[in-house]
């Protein structure tokens, strides 16, 4: 019997045949057009697609490399938009103390201060569309089509409801909470409001009332994806009823009852405009 040996054989690398190159290119096209027929199903737009294309290659320390520039691209918005506000803060100043009137400082630097404060809160208010949408670009490719459909109601409706729990506070509740202390001044004892608590006090009352206006949004969105319902929003109203008072007291800057009454009673009012939505209009 022969030992078997190793040989070295050349050979030659095979063109692919015409036909295994067309079938390969109808694979192709095939899965070219699956892909687009569930991008065109999921209503996904251009931007949305390319959103997610780039986040399916990305690995974690991408992600994070995203994260960081869209957080960097976030902050400079809000630092130029406080740099914008603190241009106009003194119109801004006018509009805040006229519930109040005259105002006053204690400090060499409580002024200067007050005005930062301002600004960067108005800063933040007006670059929210662009850290808003920074926050949607990172978070749309993680959502299904249902979360992505409710992303794109939260955005404009969120921005709509805090503007408009703002301004609800301003208007309606901050000059009847002003006059309300007022009221206490004697012949003996004259109101004098320093203008950094006056502000820190405007600050912490209207801003609980834009995001408590929130709530609506927060509870139907709950509702359209399937975690809540109106028949447990009828069944948890007493419970709500009790937690709204408590929350009023804990975000009220004054311990009054009228302070915590005035931010308890909307938050009851838009739990059952919630739960109405809810049950005859989307029928959950």
């Amino acid at each position: 019997m022969k030992e078997f040996q190793v040989k070295d054989f050349d050979m030659t690398a095979k063109r692919p045949s015409l036909n295994s190159v067309i079938a390969q290119r109808k694979r192709l096209a095939q899965q070219q057009a699956e892909q687009d027929a569930l991008l065109q199903q999921d209503n996904y737009t251009e931007t949305e697609a390319k959103l997610m294309e780039e986040a399916s290659s990305m690995s974690i320390v991408d992600h994070l490399d995203e994260l960081r520039i869209r957080l960097v691209v976030a902050i400079v918005a809000i630092i130029i938009g406080t740099l914008g506000a603190y241009y106009y803060v003194e119109d801004i100043l006018q509009i805040l103390v006229a519930p109040a009137g005259k105002l006053y400082y204690t400090k060499p630097t409580e002024a200067f201060f007050t005005y930062m404060k301002i600004s960067l809160v108005a800063g933040c208010i007006i670059s929210s569309p662009i850290w808003f949408y920074q926050l949607w670009a990172f978070i749309i490719p993680a959502l299904s089509k249902g979360e992505k459909k409710v992303t794109f109601m939260v955005v404009p409706t969120a921005v709509t409801l805090f503007v408009v729990g703002v301004l609800f506070s301003y208007y309606l509740v901050l000059p009847m909470a002003i006059q309300f202390f007022i009221g206490f001044g004697t012949d003996e004892l004259q109101p004098l409001f320093s203008i950094g608590q006056y502000i820190d006090f405007v600050i912490a009352f209207i801003l609980p009332f834009g995001i408590t206006f929130e709530l609506p949004l927060i509870l139907i969105a709950l509702g359209v994806i399937g975690i809540l319902s109106s028949e447990r929003l009828r069944q948890y109203r007493k419970m709500f009823i009790l937690l709204a008072f408590i929350i009023g007291a804990a975000i009220s800057p004054t311990p009054d009852m009228l302070s915590q009454t005035m931010i308890a009673g909307p938050m009851i009012l838009l739990y059952e405009i919630s739960y109405g939505v809810l049950r005859y209009i989307v029928k959950v």
